[in-house]
């Protein structure tokens, strides 16, 4: 029989005794390890959230590594490249590189009857991948576009819609500012909203061809190459490779390297969760030190007339190490529990808004990282076992006859 489990259990949970702090205290501390884990797995869920989402939301518009001449400026203005066919067989033979699509850029503007607006014609080709779009459709489809014929049906953004008054099937016209000027008539086949304002404001997709006879171009020739991978974590290795594979006369840049602002902004929030965490594990540290030395304190006499009976130091550090293990193991499970229902809750009713404008999304995003959740489970656990240290060493420090004599 385990004695020191046994007068734990016996000691805490019965209901007679002098436990008139004891139980309000187990209360508090097994609620700040609770909320503790709560709020770190609440802020690693919602920063993973924001980093998967923006990054999926950048890279739809623009793929992960794209190439482009290396003397192109920086307008909307695509200068062309011929399509290396050896090169593009080169980059599909690397096993993280899922699609390479041709695409080209061309600032225009839209008018209607009352409006303009200035937008970028971004042509696509055949093979574009259309699962980003296809995700964030909230009218009509994407685009279906041939080889051989050229389509002149366009995509466009909700708000492009709204500062047009535009529907599905509605015919628009476009102007290019070039010389001679022209014109193009374009049919909306599709409506969408990615809530990323920087680039749905200013996009429209349509087929690559109509901006090869704008400027002109030979079907071989394109604004650039957009490169698909498999495994964003490996963005910087398939960079590497596409690099070492390109022209002198060619750029290749990966997402992060066209967007840094937005991937330090990124970067930064994972510095913001790291200080969250170190506050919540110190408020766990804390509140742990306080109930045990507390509780100890309480059960002063108690320690004294174990000691008395023959009952090691260790034995009588044990009965607390083991509620110290409960406070922890309850505030873990229900900790565990809320963070994952309110992710939940989240995930289904979407009921914590945000500003678009501002956090390129309208509500806040929840991704479980499962690795994360076990760590800062187990960094808890060590936590509240390293709390036990300092108030245990005031056991080992009691001497007998003043343990019985406390009052």
């Amino acid at each position: 029989m385990n004695l020191s489990l046994y007068v734990s259990n016996r000691l805490f949970f019965t209901k007679k005794g002098n436990n008139r702090y004891t139980k309000p205290i187990l209360l508090i501390g097994t609620l700040a390890v609770t909320l503790s884990v709560t709020v770190m797995l609440l802020s690693i869920m919602i920063t993973k959230g924001f980093k998967n989402q923006i990054t999926e939301k950048i890279i739809g518009f623009g793929g992960d590594v794209v190439i482009t001449s290396f003397v192109n400026n920086k307008s909307y203005e695509s200068v062309p490249i011929k399509k290396n066919k050896s090169l593009i067989a080169e980059l599909q033979s690397n096993e993280n590189i899922v699609n390479v699509s041709s695409f080209a850029t061309k600032a225009g503007v839209l008018k209607n009857e009352n409006e303009i607006l200035g937008v970028v014609l971004k042509g696509v080709s055949s093979n574009y991948m259309w699962d980003f779009f296809n995700k964030n459709m909230i009218s009509g489809n994407t685009l279906t576009l041939s080889d051989s014929i050229s389509s002149n049906k366009i995509i466009i953004s909700e708000q492009v819609a709204k500062n047009l008054n535009l529907s599905v099937g509605e015919p628009i016209f476009m102007y290019f500012a070039q010389d001679p000027p022209r014109v193009r008539k374009f049919i909306i086949n599709g409506i969408f909203s990615t809530a990323l304002s920087d680039f749905d404001d200013l996009f429209v997709i349509g087929d690559i061809r109509q901006i090869q006879k704008l400027n002109s171009w030979q079907s071989s020739q394109v604004g650039g190459l957009e490169i698909k991978i498999n495994d964003f974590k490996k963005l910087d290795e398939v960079a590497n490779f596409v690099y070492n594979k390109t022209d002198f006369n060619l750029k290749s840049e990966s997402i992060k390297e066209r967007f840094p602002e937005l991937f330090d902004w990124l970067e930064l929030q994972n510095m913001n969760v790291f200080l969250i965490i170190i506050l919540m594990a110190i408020v766990a540290l804390v509140n742990m030190i306080t109930v045990l030395i507390i509780i100890i304190l309480e059960k002063v006499q108690l320690v004294g007339i174990l000691k008395s009976m023959g009952l090691s130091n260790w034995n009588v550090r044990k009965i607390f190490l083991y509620q110290s293990i409960k406070i922890a193991t309850v505030g873990i499970i229900f900790g565990n529990l809320l963070a994952f229902i309110l992710a939940f809750l989240q995930k289904k009713f979407q009921f914590l808004k945000l500003d678009s404008s501002i956090y390129y999304m309208q509500h806040i995003p929840f991704d479980i990282d499962f690795i994360s959740v076990l760590l800062i489970n187990m960094g808890t656990i060590v936590i509240c076992y390293l709390a036990l240290i300092i108030p245990s060493s005031i056991i080992t420090n009691m001497k007998l006859i003043d343990s019985i004599r406390f009052e």
